[in-house]
């Protein structure tokens, strides 16, 4: 079963500096975050803040090459981790059949914001996402990085902005 998520924030990781999208259960609390490149952040970050790039980015040329096609991006759905790295699958449908496409959960995120529709996570990738990606010794355990997430308010969101 998938769980549907919203995005929570976009921020940085206070031990690593790398950013974070936090993705938020819509029918809990629960949060999971995924450490993602700066420039797929930004890609997300421009459509979250609706800044209007001069030419279409590459997740605007995806978009609109789904819908000349006459395509649909249904949903997006992150269904594994494996080695602390996510993967995506993009549902399309398309002349009334449905197309699977491997995706990294950044570029998904960032495509389905575009498109405006909605995002999943696998449930069994919820209840096991790890919290710190690289297992460093140095920073805050996964438990304190949890509570950290599980705690923060929206002005904690803004002080973190891209």
């Amino acid at each position: 079963m998938d769980v549907e998520v919203r995005i929570r924030g976009l921020m940085l990781d206070p031990a690593t500096n790398m950013p974070i999208v936090v993705l938020k259960d819509i029918a809990s609390d629960s949060v999971m975050p995924i450490w993602v490149g700066i420039f797929e952040a930004n890609a997300i970050a421009i459509e979250i803040e609706k800044m209007a790039a001069p030419r279409p980015m590459t997740h605007d040329l995806t978009r609109n090459l789904v819908q000349h096609l006459n395509g649909e991006l249904e949903r997006i759905v992150i269904t594994e981790i494996k080695d602390d790295t996510f993967y995506a699958v993009l549902w399309l449908k398309q002349g009334g059949e449905q197309i699977a496409v491997d995706a990294r959960p950044s570029d998904a995120i960032a495509l389905a914001l575009r498109s405006d529709c909605p995002i999943y996570v696998a449930e069994h990738v919820m209840a096991s996402a790890k919290l710190n990606p690289n297992g460093a010794a140095e920073g805050p355990t996964a438990e304190q990085l949890r509570n950290w997430l599980e705690g923060l308010n929206d002005e904690d969101l803004g002080r973190y902005k891209m």
